[in-house]
């Protein structure tokens, strides 16, 4: 696990190791980032089934109650069984683009 920062942004870049082992470390160093949006980047592990991906929907949600971005990026996923709690995309910028999106959003008061 490689954990990155950028402003208000901590990019963890996932390589080799399983989503559910990621998961299980990111619940127990959660509090190292969870003023921060969070960008989780799975784009080195070979296809990911939908299983992996609902690992995340308990941190996700707890930390966008927090009024903070939780993306997940990964190119190796169908996006289209991807669930609306959950925010997953194919590429590092459009984790940005989101997380720019949300914070309008929660500015305005959406």
């Amino acid at each position: 696990m490689i954990i990155d920062k950028d402003g208000n942004i901590t990019i963890i870049t996932q390589e080799k190791t399983s989503v559910i082992e990621l998961v299980k470390k990111l619940d127990v160093v959660y509090s190292r980032f969870k003023n921060d949006n969070i960008i989780v980047s799975l784009t080195s592990l070979k296809p990911i089934p939908l299983e992996e991906i609902i690992e995340f929907l308990q941190l996700s949600n707890t930390h966008r109650k927090s009024k903070h971005s939780f993306v997940v990026v990964s190119n190796k996923v169908n996006l289209d069984d991807m669930p609306d709690e959950i925010i997953v995309v194919p590429t590092i910028q459009e984790a940005y683009d989101v997380i720019e999106m949300e914070e309008i959003e929660r500015d305005l008061g959406f």
